[in-house]
This record gives structure tokens, C-alpha cells and sequence, in this order.
């Protein structure tokens, strides 16, 4: 049982480095600085475990206002 545990456990990191380095590449792709990938990264992760669950509403503001601020979206 702990074999199979391990292997699970194993494919479930395999799968999340796959998708992390297919995100890595798209951001590239869209010609973001390795500062901002870390940045953007960073924020998936700390909404994706919860965050701050006070104001659901301001993560997303803050996201937005980064894309903004750092010129790669136009309001």
C-alpha cells in the first residue's frame, strides 16, 4: 500500500512541474520578464491554497492591476 501511495504521490508532482513548466513557457511565449513569471507564479499558488478569503474580489484586482501596471493588458 505505501508503494502505490508513493507512486501516486510521485505521478501528482510529475503532473504539477509538467503544468508549471507549460505555464513557465506560455508566460514567456507572451514576453513576460522572469521577475513577473515568479510574480504571477507565486500569486496562482497563494490563490489556488486560500489566500486571503476575506475579499475574494480584490485578488483578482490585484492581478489585474499587475497585468496593468506592468503594461501587458489595456483597460
Amino acid at each position: 500500500m505505501n508503494i502505490h501511495m508513493n507512486t501516486k504521490k510521485h505521478s501528482e508532482m510529475a503532473a504539477h512541474t509538467e503544468t508549471i513548466t507549460i505555464d513557465i513557457e506560455r508566460l514567456v511565449g507572451y514576453g513576460f520578464t522572469s521577475e513577473e513569471i515568479v510574480s504571477l507564479l507565486w500569486l496562482q499558488k497563494w490563490y489556488q491554497t486560500g489566500g486571503s478569503d476575506r475579499i475574494e474580489v480584490v485578488r483578482h484586482w490585484e492581478f489585474l492591476q499587475f497585468l496593468v501596471l506592468n503594461g501587458k493588458l489595456d483597460v
